[in-house]
Order: C-alpha cells, then sequence, then structure tokens
C-alpha cells in the first residue's frame, strides 16, 4: 500500500474511533435528557400535591431549560456525528479506488453517456466501470457537470491544461481541506438538482416592489392596522369601522396577484436545501489559503464590489427564504392579511436580486469547478508515481508515452511504450483475439482524456498536443433510426475526416473498422480509410485483424506495424499483452473455441500445436 493507501486507512480508523465516542456521548444525553423529563415532571406532582405549588413550577422550569439545552445539544452532537461518519465513509471510499474496489460506488454519470459523442463512449468515460465513477468527488450538480465538461469538452489551449495541472497539485497537497469540502456536500438531506430554474428564477424582476410609494406603503399599513384595532378595544369612543376598512384594503391587497407572487416565491422553495449547502462549501473556499494565481483569483471572484463575501450575500437570500417558509402554515392566510407577508417577502426578494442575484450563477459554477479540480487532485495524491503530461501548442501533431498503461486496470497491469507519432502516422495493430489490441487503444484514448483535464496519466513519461480526439470502436445498431453497425460507423469516420479535412490536429482510434461487411469490401475500404486519413495529417491508432493490411507500411512510411501476439504452454493458452514492431502471425480462435466447450476435430488441434507460436517468444 502506498502512502496514501497508509493515510487514508489511518483517518478512516480514526474517524471510527470519534464515530464510536460520539454516539457513546449521544447515548449518555438522551439518557440524560429522559432522566431530566422524569425528575421534572415528577419533581412537579410530588410538590404540587405536598402543597408546594411555587417550588414545584420552579422546578418543572428548571428541569424544562435544561431538556431544552439536551436537546440542542443533542443535535449539535448528531450533525457532528453524522460529519465524522461521512469523513469515514469519504476514506474508506478513497481505499477502494486504490485496491481496484471502485466499482462499487454509486456515481457512475450514466446520464452523460452519449452514443454520439466523439470519444466518450468508446473510452468507458461515463457508466457503469468508467472513468467517472473511478475518480469522481464532486457531489454538486455544478460540480459534476463541470467535471464532466472537463473529460469531453476540455480546453484547447495548452496554457490552461497547465495551469489546471498546477491547480490540481496544489490542491493534492489540501487533503483535510478537500474532504471537509466534500462532506459538507454527503451531510445535504437534500438531493442536488439542476439549477438552471433557480437561475432563470433570479433572473426575472419584478419591477412594481422597487417603487418607493410600494414599498412605504407594505411597511406602513400592517402597524396602522395594528396600532387602529388597538385604539378601537383600549378607547371606547374610536370607531370600529375604521380598523375594518383597513383590513379589508389588506384583504384586497392580498387578494390582488395573489397567484402571481405564489408562483414567484414557491420556485425557489425546493432549492433551499440545495443553496444552504452550497453556501456551506462556499464558506470553505472563501476561508482557505490558496497560492496559485488561479485559486486566489476565483477566490476573489467571490466577492462583490464592496468586498462582501458570496457566503455572506447567499445567507440573506436564505433569511428571505426561510421567511417564506411560514407560508406552509396553517395560519398563513391569517399571518398574511395582517401584516401583507408575501408583499414584504416580495420587496426583500427584489432589494437582494438587484444586489446580488446576477451572480449567484458565478458563484455556484465556482464552487462546481473547484469540486471539478478537487476530483483531479485526487488522482495527483494517490498516484504520486504517474506522470504529469507534457502538452504542445505548435503543429507538430506528436503523441509519445513510456511504460502506458490503463488506469482503470489493477496494478498489476502491463504497461507499453508508445513510440513517437508525428503528423500523417498511423500504427496498425495486428494480434489474435483477446491479445489486447483493443485494450491499447483505450489506454491511448483514456490517458489523452485525463492529460486534457488536467491530471496525471497512467505512464512513466507522456507528451502530446492537444488532439481533437475521435473514436470508432463501439458501434452499434441504431434500431429507432433505422440505421445498421456499418452505416454508423461511416458516420463517425466521416466526422473524422471532415475535421482532418478543416485542417483541425485529428487523434483516432478505429477498432476493427469495417467488421459489418465482407473481408474484401473491409480490406479495400480500410486501405482507402487510412491512406486518406494519413494525408490529412491525422494521427492515430488502427487494430485490426486483417494482417494483409500491414502491406501498407511498405506502400507509405508513414504506416507502421505493431502485434501483440500469445503463446502456448502445456496445453494451455497465454497472452503477455506486450506491443512488439511487425505483423502478427498468430491466430487463436479455434483455440478459444475449444476452451468454450466447442467440439474441435483434433486434426485441427493438432496443426495448431504445431505452429511456432507454441514456443513463448
Amino acid at each position: 500500500m502506498n502512502n496514501s493507501g497508509s493515510e487514508y486507512e489511518k483517518r478512516a480508523k480514526e474517524y471510527q474511533k470519534q464515530g464510536e465516542e460520539q454516539a457513546s456521548r449521544l447515548n449518555r444525553i438522551s439518557n440524560f435528557r429522559l432522566l431530566t423529563a422524569l425528575i421534572g415532571f415528577g419533581g412537579f406532582l410530588y410538590l404540587y400535591f405536598h402543597k408546594q405549588e411555587t417550588a414545584g413550577i420552579a422546578v418543572f422550569l428548571s428541569a424544562l431549560l435544561l431538556f431544552l439545552y439536551l436537546v440542542v445539544r443533542h443535535n449539535r452532537l448528531k450533525r457532528e456525528k453524522d460529519r465524522i461518519d461521512i469523513l469515514r465513509k469519504i476514506n474508506e471510499d478513497s481505499l477502494k479506488r486504490l485496491n481496484g474496489e471502485w466499482r462499487t460506488l454509486e456515481d457512475t454519470g450514466k446520464e452523460y453517456q452519449d452514443p454520439e459523442h466523439d470519444f466518450s463512449e468508446d473510452l468507458d468515460v461515463f457508466g457503469r466501470n468508467s472513468l467517472f465513477q473511478w475518480m469522481n468527488t464532486a457531489k454538486t450538480f455544478a460540480g459534476r457537470n463541470a467535471l464532466k465538461k472537463l473529460l469531453t469538452d476540455p480546453p484547447k489551449k495548452p496554457e490552461e491544461i497547465r495551469e489546471r495541472q498546477a491547480v490540481a497539485k496544489e490542491l493534492a497537497g489540501l487533503l483535510d481541506w478537500r474532504q471537509q469540502l466534500q462532506a459538507e456536500a454527503l451531510l445535504s438531506a437534500d438531493k442536488f438538482q439542476d439549477p438552471r430554474p433557480f437561475y432563470e428564477w433570479v433572473r426575472q424582476r419584478s419591477p412594481q416592489y422597487h417603487r418607493p410609494a410600494v414599498r412605504w406603503l407594505v411597511q406602513s399599513l400592517p402597524p396602522v392596522l395594528i396600532l387602529l384595532f388597538t385604539a378601537a378595544f383600549v378607547f371606547p369612543a374610536f370607531p370600529f369601522f375604521i380598523p375594518y376598512l383597513f383590513l379589508l384594503l389588506q384583504m384586497g391587497l392580498t387578494a390582488y396577484h395573489y397567484t402571481e407572487r405564489k408562483q414567484i416565491l414557491d420556485v425557489v422553495a425546493p432549492f433551499l436545501g440545495n443553496i444552504k449547502t452550497e453556501r456551506a462549501m462556499l464558506e470553505k473556499i472563501e476561508d482557505q489559503e490558496f497560492h496559485s494565481a488561479y485559486l486566489k483569483k476565483l477566490q476573489q471572484g467571490l466577492r462583490n464590489e464592496q468586498g462582501e463575501t458570496a457566503c455572506r450575500q447567499i445567507k440573506g437570500l436564505e433569511r428571505i427564504m426561510d421567511r417564506t417558509a411560514v407560508r406552509h402554515s396553517q395560519l398563513y392566510w391569517l399571518i398574511n392579511i395582517l401584516f401583507l407577508w408575501d408583499y414584504q417577502s416580495m420587496v426583500v426578494l427584489e432589494k437582494w436580486k438587484e444586489q446580488s442575484g446576477d451572480r449567484i450563477r458565478d458563484w455556484i459554477e465556482a464552487l462546481g469547478e473547484m469540486e471539478a479540480l478537487c476530483s483531479l487532485a485526487v488522482l495527483y495524491y494517490d498516484h504520486p508515481d504517474w506522470a504529469v503530461p507534457k502538452i504542445y501548442g505548435d503543429d507538430r501533431s506528436l503523441l509519445f508515452a513510456a511504460e502506458a498503461g490503463h488506469p482503470l486496470l489493477p496494478e498489476d497491469r502491463v504497461c507499453n511504450d508508445i513510440d513517437r507519432m508525428k503528423s500523417g502516422q498511423v500504427f496498425l495493430i495486428t494480434g489474435s483475439n483477446m491479445s489486447g489490441k483493443s485494450t491499447l487503444l483505450r489506454t491511448v484514448g483514456i490517458n489523452l482524456v485525463l492529460a486534457y483535464a488536467g491530471a496525471p496519466v497512467c505512464a512513466k513519461e507522456f507528451h502530446c498536443t492537444v488532439f481533437d480526439l475521435y473514436t470508432s470502436m463501439r458501434v452499434r445498431d441504431d434500431l429507432e433510426g433505422r440505421i445498421s453497425s456499418f452505416y454508423a460507423e461511416l458516420l463517425r469516420i466521416k466526422r473524422m475526416i471532415e475535421a482532418a479535412k478543416k485542417g483541425r490536429p485529428v487523434f483516432f482510434l478505429l477498432d476493427e473498422i469495417f467488421k459489418g461487411t465482407n473481408s474484401r469490401d473491409r480490406h479495400t475500404g480500410a486501405r482507402i480509410l487510412i491512406k486518406l486519413l494519413s494525408s490529412e495529417g491525422a494521427v492515430g491508432f488502427v487494430s485490426t485483424h486483417d494482417v494483409e493490411l500491414g502491406d501498407l507500411e511498405k506502400e507509405d512510411g508513414r504506416i507502421r506495424n505493431y502485434h501483440f501476439r500469445e503463446y502456448y504452454r502445456e496445453g494451455k493458452l497465454f497472452f503477455d499483452y506486450k506491443l512488439r514492431k511487425g505483423v502478427s502471425n498468430t491466430r487463436n480462435a479455434i483455440y478459444l473455441m475449444k476452451m468454450a466447450g466447442m467440439d474441435i476435430p483434433e486434426a485441427e488441434m493438432d496443426a495448431l500445436s504445431d505452429r511456432p507460436s507454441d514456443r513463448k517468444g
């Protein structure tokens, strides 16, 4: 176990211990609370029946105050225990990532799966057993969206990627702060919702509530009404109809555009829990000391021109929305009439919108960006031996990797070197079934995704240009759209050709192309496509069983052959998953059929055993 694993294990045990101690405190307070209630009630009855009513009331009130204190204390300790339990689980989940048990983590990002995306579906970026499931620690809607954008549509400027690398490395050293930020999100009892309806609500304005006359009327009428009713009761000569006229006036005002006000005030209610959680998370960002200019700028963006923090401004909105909670009371109709409660809420709400409403989207998106950066930071912390990619922005169109492995595979993964690739270079990968061709393509692709996001990659060394990444690996029939897998594959390939023709730096990964047609058409189509992509300056890998395509290396020096091989020992099939130069000369389909339980004639098996690939090499 590496140092990060030891730290996670130590923290999980410490939080486990703290949780048990907190549970003991809660049990003691619960027992003491029960005892206090029994003593207070019993003492009151005892003293009451012994004609000591005053003493009995004093005992009861003292016990009641102590009971209420214990209730508050219990609630605080319960929330703290919840926080401790969440922090323990965060460290246990972190251990799962390191130990290869991360596939049990609940958030798979399946809603982001898009079969039409240029590469995310083929490279398992989202869904079960995906890159997102493995690395994501973002919990808010904005945070998960920010990470999704980094993985599928990262900025194209190398300097932005380098800046994100530096920021993620700084955050990697803030382990406790990162976990506290994540815990704050997990403490929320509400599911994080799409905030777009909330953003739309914040942008809406009701200018009539800004008018001085309206504000004066709303603030003046309720106290005048109360004074008039008081005068009517205190002074018999005061005419009663006057306060009733004012009451009818306020009833009319309450009914006027009531539905419109109700709709405005009701929209935000489902988001209140999210807002409170996001405010607590923003407070942690505001209070943390950062060193990188990027993080300081993000932090500064959480203040307005007067230096007031986002957290404080959002607290103002919370207070406004908390006061609207009275609208769910059975006495709400009476309160609304007497105090013009909806008008009061609308006046302060419109004032808040005018002062802070236009910036709340920026604050929440800044929080989401921080969560996405923390997900990258986890990889820097967990894998300090992984390479920080060297990103280039010139026209060299290169890729080079030393000891690159698939990051989602266990620690005993087989790593391979990727020779330097330049503009127009295509690596043709041959090999038998299950030898590692598809895994190699995904290894290159998923490491490019990580590199462009600003994360470290599973390699000893990694250099790349900022490419537009395209894949065609898992093309399926679209029955609803009446599109065959072959035609769907053509549509994907068309997109990468068009991008290359426009001069875009295209990097492609093609796995067993044109398998939906006959062998002659497949071979001819593959030759034409590979030469076309190469001539347009595109760079990429093509895996194939069609070893005849290896002749392309002789025709065009930019096309190079590599292969995987298998070997047989004592009647068993083995793979070493090592990439070698040249074209494969082995096949294993018959042996795999035999392993699957099919009856294969002995003559065929004997012929297989006579092949040179029986010897390890």
